[in-house]
């Protein structure tokens, strides 16, 4: 076993090059320019949102009460006519992305602490390039991909949306093992 705090290097070298790997990744390529598409006559259904006052939060429209309204011929004929829609509305204002970087580089230190657990549980110091990669890859792999899905299954987010996060947490999962396995204490 290897104790925890024997891997804060590669644990804080890790989400440094994530966090800059993945801004490289967003504002310096196409990749992701497709994962939202414009809504048609938007400045009409923001002006039509907007005197609403509908509070930041997740909604889903239409939304039923219970599991029998969902079942009554109402909800099924609301359902039917649609629009049907599961959204996000944030806050206006200021577009700084300060807090949304700061959480982002904190998940990935977060996600570093499980791999250095899950590798540092199973493998002793000097346990070799091979074996820190193998359990530090799957784990990053894992946090970075796994909880991507259910939201293409559940909530019918794009599947290439989805597909594309996913080969970026290949990406940063590699990265990841990478430094682990370099920095795996002798």
């Amino acid at each position: 076993m290897t104790p925890l705090v024997s891997l804060w290097l590669p644990i804080l070298l890790s989400a440094v090059g994530v966090f800059v790997v993945s801004s490289v990744i967003h504002m310096f390529t196409p990749w992701h320019k497709s994962d939202y598409r414009k809504v048609p006559n938007e400045d009409r259904v923001m002006d039509t949102l907007r005197p609403l006052a509908i509070p930041p939060g997740d909604y889903m429209m239409p939304r039923p009460e219970s599991t029998q309204e969902m079942r009554s011929p109402a909800f099924v004929e609301k359902f039917k006519k649609g629009p049907v829609m599961m959204f996000t509305i944030m806050p206006g204002g200021s577009m700084a992305m300060g807090k949304n970087l700061v959480q982002w580089f904190l998940f990935s230190v977060v996600v570093g602490i499980f791999e250095a657990f899950v590798a540092g549980s199973a493998l002793p110091p000097r346990a070799g390039y091979g074996p820190a990669f193998h359990f530090a890859g799957l784990t990053a792999f894992a946090g970075y991909t796994l909880a991507l899905w259910p939201m293409s299954i559940w909530y019918r987010r794009s599947w290439i949306t989805t597909i594309k996060g996913t080969a970026d947490g290949l990406i940063y999962a590699l990265l990841t093992a990478g430094v682990f396995a370099w920095l795996w204490p002798h």
